[in-house]
Parts: C-alpha cells; sequence; structure tokens
C-alpha cells in the first residue's frame, strides 16, 4: 500500500522551488523486482499507462532523458527524431547514474544533476495526474503531465511503444 511521507530527494525540492503540486507515494521496493516502473504501478494500485519510466539515452553523442509509460518500451528512432537527431542508443547505466546523480531504478526525470533534454511521451496529456520516480527506489511522484514538462523543460512527442501500438486505434 502506497505511504505518504516527506521523502526529501533533489526531485522533491526542485518541485517544492519551482511552486508546483506534487502528491509523495511511498512504496516498499522488493531489491528482486524484474521492473521498477512495473513494481511501482502493482505497489501503488496505479494503472502502469498513469506510472512513467526515466530512461537516459545517447542522442548523436549527447545525453538525453526519455519519460515513457512503464507499460511500453522506448522508440529510439522516435527519440533521436523528437530531440532532432538521427541515432540515439540506450546509455550505460553507470553514466546515467553519474549524470543525474540518481540511482538506476531510482533515476527521476526532476532534479537530476544537469538539465538534459528531456522528451515525455506524448500519451502522458491524455492523464489527469502521472506518477514518475521521486528520485529514489520505491517512492513516486504523483504531478500533473503539464508540471513535468515545464519543470523538465521537456517536448512532448511519440516516444514510447507497446506491444499493441496504442496510438494506431
Amino acid at each position: 500500500m502506497a505511504r505518504k511521507s516527506a521523502g526529501g530527494t533533489p526531485a522533491t525540492a526542485t518541485l517544492t522551488g519551482a511552486g508546483v503540486p506534487f502528491s509523495l507515494h511511498e512504496y516498499e521496493h522488493d531489491p528482486r523486482a524484474e521492473s521498477f516502473g512495473l513494481e511501482a504501478a502493482d505497489a501503488l494500485g496505479v494503472d502502469p499507462d498513469r506510472v512513467f519510466k526515466t530512461l537516459l539515452a545517447s542522442v548523436d553523442g549527447r545525453l538525453a532523458v526519455a519519460v515513457v509509460p512503464v507499460s511500453g518500451q522506448l522508440d529510439l528512432k522516435a527519440l533521436a527524431r523528437a530531440l532532432g537527431g538521427s541515432r540515439a542508443v540506450m546509455a550505460d547505466p553507470a553514466d546515467a547514474e553519474r549524470a543525474t546523480g540518481y540511482v538506476v531504478g531510482g533515476i527521476s526525470p526532476i532534479g537530476q544533476k544537469r538539465l538534459h533534454p528531456t522528451v515525455v511521451d506524448d500519451t502522458a496529456l491524455g492523464h489527469e495526474t502521472v506518477f514518475v520516480s521521486g528520485g529514489r527506489r520505491g517512492l513516486d511522484l504523483e504531478l500533473t503531465p503539464d508540471d513535468l514538462v515545464r519543470v523538465t523543460e521537456a517536448v512532448v512527442a511519440p516516444v514510447g511503444r507497446a506491444a499493441a501500438d496504442r496510438r494506431a486505434t
């Protein structure tokens, strides 16, 4: 069951400093979980389409952040296009941790060491609120998609894909 607590992370400090309203949801992280995002959705009792994972990729040699639903995958070609690049590959996990200041499984798109080009999947805009990592495993933030886009200075584009493409229907 989700608990609400004060939790202090760079993500919560950034949101507080920007005056962005958010809810903090804490849950017991299972270190054996295969998918951090699906674990969060299950633990919080939230539709996985509303829970977004933060992935780092290298787009033409420059780190970039993609925020996509945990129910799907990142489309690397779409990410490169969204940022005006030609090629994207997933970043090495150690590079992602160094660049963001967070550990894998707890990387938040908010409050990273420095602002990276960010793309939020367009499906986020279809929800009143979305959930993203709060900056550590077992902690998620709930906020409006508009606030997420604004605080991360993100581009919104179709960069996520599901087994059955939800945009085709």
